[in-house]
């Protein structure tokens, strides 16, 4: 019953059309648990009640119209998601669509000569054509949307969905442009280009309908589709129309869809049959099928129909034909599936048969259907009427020939020969009959004539032969017939068949250029994806190629079309076609170069998809033109003749529209650019023309008709841009000039193509040939007269005059003496070479500028020129004796010859700026210029020593400065790297030279005295610039792997320690020794560095080589220093050895980082690196251990401040454990266990510092002995306050803190000790030093002395807060000394850093005042701590922005005043708390607001004073997103700093007794490294993924108070404190491990960790972030879903591995004796219980912890617990 209700819903109605839509039903995962729930008792509102059992009642029909309940909808899928992107991003492209076409485009007023109309009807004909491929992309993109969109959404193919939509919203864009320039062009017609825009307005509404109604999430019904798409489809016709390119009649879209609904009728047929099968089936699983397969092909049937509605305009295009196809291929396969089924449910072969029958019916509508299509796509014509015949006639005849011998199927063959030339003939005769022009009618009549003929003879000669078998003469007679009849039919058909050929290659042609333009559109849809820039950038510029073609194969299709017997016509189209293949070719390499790189998978599909559409649409192209031309013949010397024919009366309609003042310019064209055109064209006129001359004399045809073409191309774009130079001009008489030089030159060419055409038929003609070669030389004579009309060429041609009437002043042959003294000419000549070098300069400069510069810059040259003849003529007259003046006179004459020069380049250059070398040309000319003014000055300077060279150096810069103006313009043939290395050898040369100019200049004339500071401050400046450029200069050879500059660097500074005693050290040896140990280390990190970088970022190693250049540049100055004041010498001469063997090893390491960059995977280099790098490491240490015999006293104080740092950091790290509240006892002890064995050591390390102080003024062992054992106490006091702080329990974590924060104080004081006691050695007693040391002892001591205080105080609840705060106070007393000193920070913050600071100072005053309110212990130990470090971290903060050196020094004194003022504030509410604690009286606790309020002001002042630091781009340091970035990138910074620790790690050493557990240690470390370097970035691309949801708008930027995502922002925090501390622990169990402390399985447990903490870094960034953003791409892609899981698994698994191992090697000792075995197994199973027992307690111990861990999660970042 519920079967026979489906088929009446099914079918009710039949007359009305229906559309049917599935409801898909999916299970989903089996849930596993107990079924045996207790029931839930409900009372009744009524009482029981009775139920009663009838018949359903009758369905009742319903139409529901609307959305479905979103809520009600499955959740999305990510292809859904990426979908539902895409669709977002083409309806904003949509939308833009639809703004553009409120109105047309405004066109520049266009003139009415010939050019302009062709200009017009061209870019009609184009706009038209990328118009038309643009609504057959859009109906065919539909149609696919409709396709993909009809069956199970679990099945459809979203990225394909996704790419039609990118394809129909692209095109859409690209459409609207050029619909606005066609409605633009149509305006003379009244009203055409508004209902072309509405028409377009109505397709882009429709297509916003159709993205609305196929979101995922829309839940509209199948119908809303199918109306949306059948609206486009009308859309899309209605737009053709208005453009008139409507191909399609309404009769064929008609009977279209008639066909379509008869496929549909009897697919509705079929499906009754279907029902009637289902009636009788037994089996209702069979029954269930044939109602779903006759269901499917009802809705593949509507899917058809819909499909043909969309496609039915633009039925021409292969892709609307193809979609149509596919739809069809449905329909056929859900009729195949329909019959499956049916036979499957029944034997009943009635039912079978009547299905079959209407199967057979549906298969024949769909072929009626798909021919129709077929017919239309050859246009309506029989295909192959004359192919076929001839083809046959061609077969036939070559069986003909290859039979002979064998009269019988030479017979055979004959006879269907003579069938094949009889179906021919009657052809031509019925188109004959049909023929309109008698003159083709009788042309036909005439071929088929001849060919009946033929047929006639050849048939007697098969009679002949079938009568004579074994005559060969008789096979002869037929083989020549059939010979015969070959010749006829070509000359028959030849016509039919080169239409055809044409007609295929306009086809061709048109598809070509429909593809090309897809391709562009889904290139610039790619373009936002594209990550690549060198692929982007390759494709975009072969896009811009083949779009500077596509008008002339367009252009092509059009004349071929509207001339079909024009021959020129034709030749233009086969031309375009074959010039659009190879750029076409270049565009499909790069859009599928380009695929890979684009991030957007809908896009990339559309790219590709274009990219083959393009590549076979170019084969297709290929062939056909290639037919074309061989079926057209030649006739490219004719089609140039009427080509330029057409050019010159072109020419003569823009001159008389010039003289009515009517010819403007066409858009895009201005002066600058047309001038450019023509002179760069006139060459290419040239060069062809040349060509043109010597095929002709050849008598070679073909290429005299290639030449031909190429000259007219050249010229047509002549001819253009002589008419926009006309056209753009403002002078009348110029623009006059233009025209008519350029009519010559198309008349002269006409000529010279005219005369070449008859040199062809005479080849050896003598007379032919001179008068081809007098006209190609009236052709040239034009040309550049055509080319001197250009602005500015006429110009430089009168300044050439006038400097050839100016040096006749030269030719005579006496001088008149000079007039003028020596002093004054020699002046005014100097003046005038000045002048005129600088004239030369403006010259070339103005060749890159407007024409109208060269003009003022060639004519200020000529009058320069004269003038400097006029003094050079001067100083000539002063000469001494004949040959003298001779001399002079030459070197004029030579200076003249240059300037001529010098403009006939500039000339040349402004004519055609992209011509080979003319720009070295020009530059070589301007330096002859200043070259022979220099000659010229030389001669004339004699009696000056220097001052020549001087002058003639200054006029060569003067010259060469011009080139750094143009620094993309070659100048030479060298390479990149020979440049490099010019410079920097040139750069050496220079340096010394300005030393030797400023000595000597200095010592050469000691009366010029006021001149010396002078000299020497241009020498330092000079000095600067050269070190400047050779920074720079080292820097970009390091980055393409050029390391020889930097190794000759290290070499020198090598070579320098061999020198002498320097003079005078000014330093000691400890100072020397301080330096050389800080960049050594700074080498040591360096070689780290490069061992990391090259396995990671082998880029990044060429700044790394410079950086230790550097280093070792300073090293090796300060290790000559420290050698030469060490004692003894032998010391000395040891420092030296290590530094220059140092020096050996950098050599080594750089050499090997070129290369490496050179070649990135090399494995090789790699390995050879690492080894150099661990080769430098080994080097430094010995250069630190021969410092240290130099001194061993301050060397162990520099090795004991590096340990002290070291524990400092550790007490930071453990601080932040235990405020984490993680800091817990490894057993159940007390601190009573602990406080003696500090106070103990305490003591020792009071011991230490005395020793220490008096070590100063000691001997350096003493020295040495005292440092070491303080830096061991202090680690040993260190550790054991650690493990009693640790004892007190997580449960008083502040009270941990305090004790922690006591022993930092002592262990900051030791290193300031340290450091003083290090300054202080082998000091008098005298000296400044030794008061700053015993300033830093009372530190110490006090420090230590309040530890103990603090110790004693720990368990004592009642003084324990009093103790802690009276230490905070001391603290920050001391932190305040250090703010208050003059010693610049290391490095600078920004303004932000000390705002944010300020909100620990407000919260820590807010909590004093509490705490003295409160008086509770608790209270004060809390304010305590946060007051140390809200302080410590304002200090810092604010003495780090204000020395920023974009701060000013007013600013700078604010910021410390009140940095100063707000410490001072806090100090005294501190103290007044302190003595509330003593005395807790009302009268003091109301003071407290006095107090705080004196610190909020200060604070108030602070912020403002950083406020002016910044400006107003500063942020709120309390929005919780900036307190996320810093967390993120403060987690960042502490990864790395842990790697780098691990970095230095090295195994344990030990006997080698087995090389695996070694590899193992080996590879623990380079995992934990991986690891590290992996969370480093990982954390890093967090904060770039947090930073850029602010900038979406995701998270609240400032002032940012929302709740969410401020609990966003905290999940990020902890998320990425988590990986910093897990890192941190992974760190050390890698350390231990190798060290031998740990065991694997800890190392495991880290390592898991790690991954663990990263899954959920990357869960919080998941909440918000775009999942289509760089960022959180490379976020999950490749620092987090691969980098850190693939690091964390590989550390696993040579773990276990290990692990493994050494289970193996663990040999079981078997016992044999049967009681001993028995005791042995109840061992190991009570063992193996115990274990399984402590496995299950640890289970749950772990989930305990993540469930409390869990609770304090952001609800955001909990998982779905379903």
């Amino acid at each position: 019953m519920r079967n026979q209700q489906c088929w009446k819903n099914l079918f009710h109605q039949r007359s009305e059309s229906t559309i049917l839509q599935q409801q898909f039903n999916r299970t989903g995962k089996v849930e596993h648990g107990s079924v045996a729930l207790p029931a839930v008792m409900r009372s009744g509102s009524s009482g029981p009640e009775t139920f009663n059992i009838g018949i359903m009642p009758s369905p009742q029909q319903q139409v529901t119209i609307g959305q479905m309940h979103r809520g009600h909808m499955p959740p999305l899928t990510s292809a859904q998601q990426a979908l539902m992107g895409t669709i977002n991003t083409s309806m904003h492209a949509v939308q833009q669509a639809q703004a553009d076409l409120s109105e047309v485009d405004n066109l520049p007023p266009l003139g009415q000569d010939m050019a302009s109309r062709v200009w017009v009807q061209n870019k009609v004909d184009e706009s038209k054509h990328e118009i038309h491929s643009q609504v057959d992309a859009i109906t065919a993109g539909t149609a696919s949307v409709v396709n993909l969109t009809a069956g199970d959404p679990v099945d459809t193919d979203y990225t394909a969905v996704g790419c039609a939509i990118t394809t129909i919203s692209s095109n859409l864009t690209e459409m609207s442009k050029g619909v606005k320039l066609l409605a633009a062009l149509m305006d003379d017609e009244v009203g055409s280009g508004e209902d072309l825009l509405k028409a377009a307005r109505t397709l882009a509404s429709a297509v916003s309908d159709l993205l609305k109604a196929v979101q995922p999430t829309s839940g509209e019904p199948r119908q809303t589709v199918l109306t949306a798409a059948g609206s486009i489809g009308q859309a899309s016709g209605e737009l053709l129309r208005q453009i008139g390119e409507n191909e399609t009649d309404e009769r064929f879209q008609d009977v279209l869809m008639s066909l379509a609904k008869a496929v549909a009728n009897a697919a509705a047929m079929l499906v009754l049959k279907a029902k009637n099968v289902a009636q009788v089936a037994e089996d209702t699983v069979l029954q269930n099928r044939v109602i779903a397969a006759a269901t499917q092909c009802a809705l593949s049937t509507s899917q058809l129909v819909a499909c043909a509605k969309v496609v039915s305009p633009t039925i021409s295009s292969p892709v609307c034909q193809e979609q149509l196809i596919e739809a069809g291929k449905l329909v056929d396969r859900s009729v195949e599936n329909c019959v499956r089924a049916c036979q499957a449910a029944t034997d009943d072969t009635e039912l079978l048969k009547q299905v079959g029958a209407a199967a057979s019916i549906v298969s024949q509508a769909l072929n009626d259907l798909l021919q129709h299509v077929r017919q239309f796509a050859s246009r309506g014509e029989p295909i192959g009427r004359y192919d076929q015949a001839t083809d046959t006639i061609m077969c036939v005849t070559e069986s003909i020939f290859s039979s002979m011998g064998d009269a019988g199927e030479m017979v055979r063959q004959a006879r269907v020969l003579a069938q094949a030339t009889s179906d021919l003939v009657n052809a031509m005769r019925s188109d004959a009959e049909a023929e309109i022009d008698m003159d083709n009618s009788k042309k036909l009549l005439a071929a088929a004539k001849l060919l009946a003929d033929s047929t006639a003879r050849m048939v007697e000669a098969a009679k002949g032969a079938a009568a004579n078998p074994e005559n060969e003469d008789q096979q002869q007679r037929l083989r020549e017939a059939a010979e015969g009849l070959r010749v006829a039919t070509n000359a028959a058909a030849q016509n039919a068949i080169k239409k055809k050929i044409v007609n295929r290659l306009e086809i061709a042609a048109k598809q070509a250029a429909a593809a090309a333009t897809q391709t562009i559109a889904a290139s610039q849809n790619a373009a936002v994806s594209n990550k690549n820039t060198a692929a982007h950038q390759q494709l975009v510029q072969s896009c811009k190629n083949v779009a500077d073609h596509i008008p002339q194969l367009v252009q092509g299709v059009r004349g071929s079309q509207a001339q079909a017997e024009d021959l020129s016509a034709q030749l233009a189209l086969i031309n375009s076609s074959q010039n659009f293949l190879q750029p076409g070719s270049k565009m499909v390499a790069s859009a599928k170069a380009a695929v890979p790189t684009v991030t957007d998978q809908a896009a990339a599909m559309q790219l590709s998809q274009c990219a083959k559409n393009l590549a076979t649409s170019l084969a297709e192209l290929r062939t056909a033109s290639q037919k074309a031309h061989e079926a057209c013949g030649p006739m490219e010397i004719d089609s140039a003749l009427n080509t330029v024919q057409t050019l010159k009366n072109e020419l003569q309609d823009a001159k008389m529209a010039a003289v009515d003042g009517q010819l403007k310019p066409l858009p895009g064209e201005t002066l600058e650019k047309c001038a450019q055109d023509l002179g760069s064209t006139s060459k290419a006129v040239g060069s062809s023309m040349a060509q043109l001359l010597t095929c002709a004399a050849q008598g070679n045809e073909h290429y005299t008709g290639v030449a031909a073409r190429e000259t007219a191309q050249a010229l047509k774009t002549l001819a253009q841009a002589a008419r926009g130079v006309a056209a753009s001009t403002t002078d009348p008489v110029a623009a006059h000039a233009m025209l008519d030089s350029a009519r010559d030159v198309m008349e002269g060419s006409a000529m010279l193509i005219q005369e070449a055409k008859q040199a062809l038929a005479a080849p050896g003609d003598a007379d032919s040939q001179q008068r081809l070669a007098q006209v190609a030389k009236a052709v040239s004579h034009s040309l550049n007269n055509c080319v001197n009309c250009l602005p500015g060429q006429k110009d430089v041609d009168v300044a050439l005059k006038s400097i050839g009437e100016s040096s006749k002043k030269l030719l005579v042959d006496l001088l008149p003496p000079s007039s003028k003294s020596f002093q004054e000419a020699q002046s005014e000549l100097n003046q005038a070479a000045a002048d005129l070098n600088q004239s030369a300069g403006e010259v070339v400069h103005a060749t890159r500028g407007q024409s109208g510069e060269l003009a003022a810059a060639s004519g200020k040259f000529s009058d320069d020129f004269d003038e400097f003849l006029d003094a050079g003529i001067e100083m000539a007259g002063q000469a001494q004796t004949k040959e003298d003046q001779i001399q002079v006179i030459g070197n004029l004459k030579s200076i003249s010859m240059a300037s001529s020069k010098l403009l006939l380049a500039a000339k040349s250059l402004s004519v055609d700026p992209g011509a080979p070398n003319a720009k070295n040309l020009l530059a070589a000319a301007a330096r002859a210029v200043t070259e022979s003014i220099n000659q010229l000055i030389t001669l004339c300077t004699q009696q000056a020593p220097g001052q020549k060279e001087c002058d003639n150096a200054l006029r060569e810069l003067e010259t060469v400065k011009g080139m750094l103006d143009n620094p993309n313009e070659p100048v030479s043939d060298l390479s990149y790297f020979d440049c490099i290395e010019g410079v920097m050898e040139n750069s050496k040369v220079l340096g010394e030279s300005m030393a030797g100019i400023s000595q000597n200049a200095k010592t050469g004339d000691l009366l010029a005295s006021h001149t010396h500071d002078a000299i020497t401050e241009a020498a330092q400046l000079m000095k600067e610039a050269v070190d400047d450029i050779m920074v720079t200069l080292n820097e970009a050879a390091s980055e393409v792997g050029m390391v020889g500059g930097m190794v000759d660097s290290i070499a020198e500074a090598m070579s320098k320690l061999d020198e002498g005693t320097p003079v005078d050290p000014k330093g000691t040896f400890v100072d020397y020794q301080t330096t050389v140990v800080k960049y050594s280390k700074a080498i040591a990190v360096t070689a780290q560095e490069m061992m990391t970088k090259s396995v990671t970022n082998p880029e990044e190693l060429g700044g790394l080589a410079s950086q230790m250049t550097n280093d070792y540049g300073h090293l090796a100055l300060q290790g000559r220093m420290a050698a030469a004041t060490a004692e003894p010498e032998e010391i000395g001469f040891q420092i030296k050895t290590r530094v220059q063997e140092l020096g050996h090893g950098c050599i080594f390491l750089v050499q090997k980082a070129g290369a490496l960059q050179i070649c990135p995977t090399d494995s090789y280099t790699k390995r050879e690196l690492i080894e150099c790098a661990r080769a430098v490491t080994e080097k430094v240490s010995l250069v630190l251990s021969a410092l240290q015999a130099g001194n061993k006293g301050t060397q162990a104080c520099i090795t004991a401040a590096s340990a002290v740092s070291g524990i400092i950091a550790d007490l930071d790290t453990t601080i932040m454990f235990a405020t984490a509240g993680t800091l817990n006892a490894e057993n159940n002890e007390s601190f009573a266990d602990h406080r003696e064995n500090i106070l103990k050591t305490a003591k020792a390390l009071v011991e230490d510092t005395k020793l220490l102080v008096s070590g100063a003024a000691s001997s350096q062992d003493k020295l040495a002995q005292a440092a070491q054992s303080s830096a061991n106490t202090i680690t040993q006091l260190a550790e054991v306050v650690k493990l009693g702080a640790a004892s007190l329990g997580s449960d008083d974590p502040e009270t941990q803190v305090v004790l922690i924060n006591a022993i930092k104080d002592v262990a900051k004081a030791l290193s300031d000790l340290i450091g003083a006691t290090k300054g202080a050695a082998s000091k008098p007693a005298d000296d400044p030093s030794m008061y700053h040391l015993k300033g830093a002892a009372k530190v110490m001591v006090t420090n230590v002395t309040s530890l103990l205080k603090t110790v004693k105080a720990v368990e004592d609840e009642a003084t324990r807060g009093t103790r802690a705060l009276e230490a905070t106070i001391e603290y920050i007393k001391q932190e305040l000394t250090v703010f208050q000193s003059n010693e610049v920070p290391e490095k600078t913050s920004s303004p932000e850093e000390s705002i944010r600071m300020t909100k620990g100072i407000t919260m820590a005053t807010a909590k004093a005042v509490a705490a003295g309110n409160s008086c509770r212990q608790e209270d004060v130990i809390a304010t305590a701590n946060l007051s140390r470090k809200a302080v410590a971290d304002m200090l810092t903060a604010c003495k780090q922005a204000s020395y920023h050196q974009e701060v000013s020094e007013e600013v700078r004194e604010r910021a410390l005043r009140f940095g100063t003022e707000c410490t001072l504030g806090y100090l005294e509410l501190l103290e007044h708390v302190l003595l509330i604690l003593q005395k807790p009286t009302p009268e003091l606790k109301h003071q407290l607001s006095a107090f705080s309020k004196r610190v909020a002001g200060a604070v108030t002042e602070l912020i403002q004073s950083a406020e002016a630091m910044k400006g107003t781009e500063w942020v709120d340091p309390e929005d919780p997103t900036v307190i996320a970035e810093t967390e993120l990138l403060g987690a960042a910074a502490s990864i790395e700093a842990a790697a780098k620790k691990l970095e230095q790690l090295k195994p344990r050493a030990k006997p080698k007794q087995a090389d695996e557990t070694l590899d193992f240690e080996e590879q623990i470390l380079e995992a934990a490294k991986s690891i590290a370097a992996a969370t480093s970035a990982l954390v890093k691309s967090a904060s770039a993924a947090q930073r850029e949801l602010v900038a979406q708008g995701k998270v609240g930027a400032i002032p940012a108070n929302a709740a969410d995502d401020g609990q966003w922002s905290q999940g990020l925090i902890s998320a990425a404190r988590m990986v910093a501390a897990a890192t941190s622990n992974l760190c050390e169990a890698a350390n231990a491990s190798v060290q031998g402390h740990a065991s694997e399985e800890k190392l495991i447990s880290s390592a898991k960790q790690v991954a663990a903490s990263t899954a959920q870094l990357l869960v919080a960034c998941k909440v918000k972030a775009d999942h289509d953003s760089e960022a959180m791409r490379r976020l999950q892609v490749l620092a987090a879903g691969n980098a850190v899981k693939r690091a964390s698994d590989n550390l696993v698994r040579a773990a276990q591995k290990a692990a493994f191992g050494k289970a193996e090697d663990d040999d079981v000792v078997v016992k044999t004796k049967f009681v001993g075995g028995i005791a042995q197994i109840i061992a190991a199973q009570e063992e193996m219980l115990k274990k399984e027992r402590e496995l299950e307690e640890a289970r749950k111990k772990l989930a305990q912890i993540r469930q409390q861990q869990y609770k304090f999660l952001p609800t955001e970042l909990r998982e779905d617990e379903g």
